[in-house]
């Protein structure tokens, strides 16, 4: 446990709190936001403390109906150490999502989509390409991964977190995106970024030939998104304020 993690048991209550309420609203803008598929797919976070437990989805429920109080405390070994209703996880999502706890000491939180821009750019021959400033700065925190399967193989994981590296954003070749970061906020601000770069890609590359900025623009673009994430501390409050008028009850 690092200095600035709580220390006493009321403060980590409350500190898993603050994230099973955060994670929750992810799952709420995602569906919102139209990126959900079904009851598939997942979102997690870290629950603040020194076990290395993390919270996900109940394998079962649709993304806008998810709340604090349902999300399944899991430990590294997809074990469910608390659940208030439904008890079951996806085994795909412990797989893909464990492996990324456990690799990175850094991520508190991992999220995973199939939405269907994404998947379209992830069997693109050449990827996220810089067609807009969007993708751009993108690009610079961006690997890939080569579909194995449905990922029920554990040990998928060493073969993902080694692609990950220290990147925030990943392609999963012919099957969705992922991001990582710090918190839930920085997190869903990376997603964000990434599904509306994949979006505009489609979008573009649907009109005809496309056109490409010049390598020094990329470079300069990519040497600007290296505080990328620190958007989160604008766009994050700005989308609970979204999500309040059009889907309360999530922190319930």
């Amino acid at each position: 446990m690092t200095t600035n993690e709580p220390s006493t048991e009321q403060d980590l209550r409350k500190a898993e709190g603050q994230v099973r309420t955060e994670l929750a609203a992810a799952y709420r803008l995602v569906a919102l936001f139209g990126w959900d598929d079904l009851v598939f797919t997942h979102l997690s976070a870290r629950v603040p403390g020194p076990d290395h437990h993390f919270l996900i989805n109940p394998y079962g429920l649709l993304f806008h109906e998810i709340t604090a109080s349902s999300l399944v405390k899991v430990d590294q070994e997809g074990k469910v150490v608390e659940a208030a209703g439904l008890g079951r996880v996806n085994p795909a999502g412990f797989t893909i999502h464990s492996a990324v706890h456990m690799g990175r000491d850094d991520a508190g939180a991992v999220m995973h989509l199939h939405a269907p821009d994404g998947v379209a750019v992830s069997a693109h021959r050449d990827g996220l390409l810089p067609l807009s400033q969007t993708a751009m700065l993108c690009l610079d925190h961006l690997c890939y991964h080569e579909y194995e399967g449905v990922a029920l193989n554990l040990e998928e994981r060493d073969r993902l977190i080694r692609d990950l590296g220290n990147r925030s954003m990943m392609i999963l070749r012919n099957h969705g995106v992922l991001t990582a970061g710090k918190d839930v906020p920085e997190t869903f601000t990376y997603l964000y970024f990434l599904m509306k770069a994949c979006e505009i890609q489609v979008k573009a590359q649907s009109c005809g030939p496309t056109y490409l900025p010049s390598e020094q623009a990329i470079r300069t673009t990519a040497e600007q998104s290296q505080q990328l994430g620190m958007a989160a501390k604008l766009t994050w409050p700005a989308l609970i304020r979204l999500l309040d008028s059009k889907n309360p009850g999530y922190a319930v």
